[in-house]
């Protein structure tokens, strides 16, 4: 008997100390990070009221599909052009490559840029954003951004790009960002159904 109420208050006493813990959530470790980086409110993009609220972002299921292997041009004469953005703010960027793949049978492009003037820690940072069928329905109207790096590139002229990992520009969250648009040269005519969903505004 003694033991019996022992281990009834092991676990009592585990489930109240878990309680008191906000456990990221995710089911990959990018979601993870993503969620963990909105509830830090030093870091978070959502207004005061929205990070209030906030238990989460909404993500399509994790879908391997969505991970292919592009070829990539790489276009070293390219010009420096503005691009556009939400605002008057001017970004320079140049078209550093062009990545071909195929989903579902289907054979896409998409232009990925590189900022001219970035800051240190983006030395190697590539930009690579798009829009694509869910755009403003189950996806951010505005289109979405991955992440992609010079290192990424590999010896044979491949790189990985997850769409998993697709998330939103900081203006899906709040009004107070300037973000580049992505260009209509990549729209995508299929469903991207991976990353991050569309933010529902409280």
């Amino acid at each position: 008997m003694k033991k019996i109420m022992l281990i009834a208050f092991t676990f009592v006493f585990l489930s109240c100390k878990n309680q008191g813990k906000r456990t990221a959530l995710g089911e990959s470790d990018f979601q993870i990070e993503m969620n963990t980086k909105f509830k830090d409110a030093s870091k978070s993009p959502l207004t005061k009221k929205g990070l209030k609220e906030f238990k989460g972002l909404d993500f399509f299921p994790i879908d391997e599909k969505y991970t292919v292997n592009a070829n990539i041009k790489l276009l070293s004469d390219s010009p420096v052009f503005n691009f556009p953005t939400t605002t008057d703010r001017v970004v320079l960027y140049r078209k550093y490559g062009i990545l071909s793949f195929s989903i579902e049978g289907k054979d896409f492009e998409l232009a990925i840029y590189q900022d001219v003037n970035p800051d240190p820690e983006y030395i190697n940072h590539l930009f690579l954003p798009f829009l694509d069928n869910t755009n403003g329905k189950t996806s951010y109207e505005g289109g979405r951004y991955i992440d992609v790096y010079t290192t990424d590139i590999k010896p044979d002229g491949t790189v990985t790009i997850d769409f998993n990992k697709a998330y939103n520009p900081y203006c899906a969250y709040s009004d107070r960002y300037s973000c580049p648009i992505p260009p209509q040269e990549n729209s995508l005519d299929v469903e991207i159904k991976a990353g991050v969903m569309a933010y529902k505004k409280s």
